[in-house]
C-alpha cells in the first residue's frame, strides 16, 4: 500500500539540524526511502533535491576546492598501492569478518603465486593451498615445494610474525626443519623475501630463462 507523509519537505525546508556529512546523508537517505513507499520518483522529488543540495554544502564547507580532493583522492590511491589490503587485513584482524577474510585467501593465494615466480618455481614444482578454518580464525595459506614450505596467517604469535618458513624435504614432509618467521610486509615484496629464503634456507635456484638473462 502506498503512503506519504510530510516529514521529508519538513527536514527539506529547515535542515538546519544537519551539520554533520553523516546526518545529512542519513536524511537524504530516508527521504529516498519515503518516496520509495509512496511509489513516487526521488529523482524528481523536491524534498530529496533540496536535501541533496544541503548534503553538498556541508561537504563543500569541509574541504574548499574539488582539486583538494582529487588530490586527496590520488594520495590514498598511491598510499593503498605502498600499503597492499593483505596488509592493511593483517593490522586490522578478521575475527568473525567473512568479507575480510575472504579477501585475505584471496590476497593471500596471489602473494604466494608471486613469491614462487621470485624463487623461479615451475608450475609443477610447488602447491598453493588455503584452509579456511572456523569463523574465529584466519585460517591459512601455504606454500609447498619440493624444498620450501611457507605459511601465512593471523594467529598467536602476533604483529611482524605473520609468515612461517621452514625447509622441508619434498611436498610430503609437513613438519621441515626449524620455524623462521617474517612479517607480512616482507611477503608482499617477494623479490626481496625470495632473496631472504634463499639465503637463510639454502634453497636451489633455478636458473633464469634467457629472456631474464638478458633483460
Amino acid at each position: 500500500m502506498s503512503y506519504d507523509i510530510a516529514h521529508r519537505f519538513n527536514q527539506a525546508l529547515d535542515p538546519s539540524a544537519c551539520t554533520t556529512l553523516s546526518a545529512s546523508l542519513h536524511v537524504l537517505a530516508a527521504a529516498i526511502t519515503d518516496c520509495r513507499n509512496a511509489g513516487k520518483p526521488h529523482e524528481q522529488d523536491p524534498a530529496v533535491l533540496l536535501l541533496a543540495r544541503h548534503l553538498g554544502e556541508v561537504a563543500g564547507s569541509r574541504i574548499p576546492s574539488v582539486m583538494q580532493l582529487r588530490r586527496a583522492c590520488m594520495g590514498e590511491i598511491a598510499e593503498l598501492r605502498r600499503h597492499p589490503a593483505l596488509v592493511a587485513i593483517a593490522a586490522k584482524g578478521i575475527y568473525h569478518d567473512e568479507p575480510a577474510k575472504k579477501q585475505f585467501h584471496a590476497d593471500g593465494r596471489r602473494a604466494m603465486k608471486r613469491l614462487a615466480e621470485a624463487l623461479r618455481l615451475t608450475d609443477v614444482s610447488y602447491e598453493v593451498r588455503s584452509n579456511l578454518g572456523g569463523p574465529a580464525v584466519s585460517g591459512e595459506i601455504t606454500l609447498h615445494s619440493d624444498e620450501l614450505y611457507v605459511q601465512l596467517s593471523l594467529g598467536c604469535m602476533g604483529p611482524g610474525r605473520e609468515v612461517m618458513f621452514r625447509r622441508c624435504e619434498g611436498r610430503g614432509d609437513y613438519r621441515g626443519g626449524a620455524n623462521h618467521w617474517a612479517s607480512v610486509h616482507e611477503l608482499v615484496n617477494p623479490d626481496r623475501f625470495a632473496e631472504r629464503l634463499v639465503r637463510e634456507l639454502h634453497l636451489t635456484v633455478p636458473a633464469a630463462p634467457a629472456d631474464r638473462l638478458f633483460a
